[in-house]
């Protein structure tokens, strides 16, 4: 049953691959994220997630890895010119082109153009999405569970990773000042964007504390969320916090398919467990929670 589980995910994330491939050759708009969903027949609350967790790479990584296989099988054509492949294959100028290549390849057009081999390579690497997607050897232990609602004050927070701790701090300063320090329960967080694929400086990520009450009037950029609240398949993850991405992407990959369940239109959260400051790295836990029907 895991097998044909897969095999039905990866087909529909196959259908997404070959319309994109379809619009670059044929030079029609891209769809947006909510139409590359319905082809591959999942919601698009959570698509962009899956997406990744099923093949080691964005969507828009997916396009410009698309782009470039394009513009190396028309460089392949003999009289070929490098301003007429960069325009073809959708790049707004030929340095354009030639930036993806030095970037991706560490080659310009021009010697791709005329070095038949380094163009072969590049072409069969490009064929496959980044990721290796192996199955695990250890069976993951997943729990599903029902939770209940709770509030919980959030901050978004746009910067590094490793600076979350700030907006932590922000949140357990205004609880201090209220008398509800003593009264935390969840330490939680929601990551809007994936750390492994954008620049430090535009990630983006939700911090929030639960207090176990319903916070009102919240102070600008504070804000009350309410998370939980029906089914959950939770995982428990030790180690670095860094690694939770990584941890959810086995979940969607390994654990979803064969599970009998669905992804539900909610948030996926992040229930920390430990201070990094008081526990070291390598024994640090969190629960990742994500919601299933």
């Amino acid at each position: 049953m895991r097998r044909i589980a897969q095999i039905r995910q990866r087909h529909g994330i196959d259908r997404v691959i070959a319309h994109l491939q379809a619009c670059l050759r044929a030079g029609d708009p891209l769809p947006d994220l909510e139409a590359l969903a319905a082809i591959a027949h999942q919601s698009p609350f959570h698509f962009h997630r899956l997406y990744r967790a099923l093949t080691g790479e964005t969507p828009g990584r997916t396009v410009a890895r698309l782009r470039l296989l394009q513009a190396l099988q028309l460089l392949g054509q003999a009289e070929s010119r490098v301003t007429e492949v960069a325009l073809n294959v959708g790049y707004e100028s030929p340095q354009a082109l030639a930036r993806a290549c030095r970037q991706t390849l560490d080659a310009t057009p021009s010697t791709l153009r005329e070095d038949a081999g380094l163009r072969s390579h590049w072409q069969q690497r490009l064929s496959l999405p980044a990721g290796d997607h192996a199955d695990g050897t250890v069976p993951l232990q997943v729990t599903v569970t029902t939770l209940e609602p709770f509030d919980v004050v959030a901050l978004r927070m746009q910067g590094a990773f490793d600076d979350l701790d700030q907006a932590f701090g922000e949140i357990f300063t205004w609880a201090a000042e209220q008398g509800w320090a003593e009264q935390l329960q969840q330490l939680i967080g929601i990551a809007r964007t994936d750390h492994r694929d954008a620049p430090a400086q535009e990630c983006v990520f939700d911090c929030a504390m639960g207090f176990g009450r319903t916070p009102q009037a919240l102070p600008a950029p504070l804000r009350a969320l309410t998370l939980g609240g029906g089914t959950y398949a939770v995982l428990r993850h030790v180690g670095s916090y860094a690694g939770l991405e990584a941890a959810t992407d086995a979940l969607l990959r390994d654990w979803l398919p064969d599970s009998g369940h669905a992804l539900r239109d909610a948030e996926l959260y992040y229930h920390y467990l430990d201070d990094p400051e008081e526990v070291p790295e390598a024994i640090l836990r969190a629960d990742i929670c994500v919601p299933v029907a």
